[in-house]
């Protein structure tokens, strides 16, 4: 058998995670870590764009807690994009873009997050590569690693 070690400061995680999104009042919400998938997203219900102070604004409601739908935190963020998302079934979806402060095993950054319906998926958030970047080392083996150490 041959072992590598590894020197970094990236942090080891799992398949599935407990995650933070404290700019929009989330906290230890389960996130599924998809290093197939190039963008991070999150359901959401009830988007509606506004503009505030000749900015373009989104509002919509987050289920935080998957065993319970009833409950809801509604906010707002920046709308910072728009992109064009092809799902695993090949689907192409419009969907708004915001940056947030994503928080995972003790550590903060920002991410970029798509909004969608993803109310027939087991996860409500999914971590794709672009946020993992130069940050995370993924071990699908396991769930919960970096959740763990909090």
């Amino acid at each position: 058998m041959i072992f590598m070690t590894i020197k970094t400061k990236k942090i080891l995680v799992g398949a599935l995670e407990y995650c933070d999104l404290p700019e929009l009042g989330i906290t230890n919400m389960p996130v599924r870590v998809d290093t197939g998938a190039t963008t991070s997203s999150l359901h959401v219900d009830n988007i509606e764009e506004f503009v505030q102070d000749g900015k373009p604004w989104v509002r919509f409601d987050i289920h935080p807690d998957t065993h319970n739908v009833d409950a809801i935190v509604s906010t707002t963020a920046r709308l910072t994009s728009k992109k064009t998302v092809k799902s695993s079934s090949a689907d192409k979806e419009r969907r708004v873009v915001i940056k947030t402060t994503f928080g995972l095993g003790g550590k903060k950054w920002k991410i970029k997050l798509t909004l969608t319906n993803r109310s027939s998926m087991s996860y409500l958030m999914l971590l794709g590569r672009e946020a993992m970047k130069d940050r995370i080392i993924v071990d699908p083996s396991f769930d919960y690693i970096a959740s763990k150490e909090i």
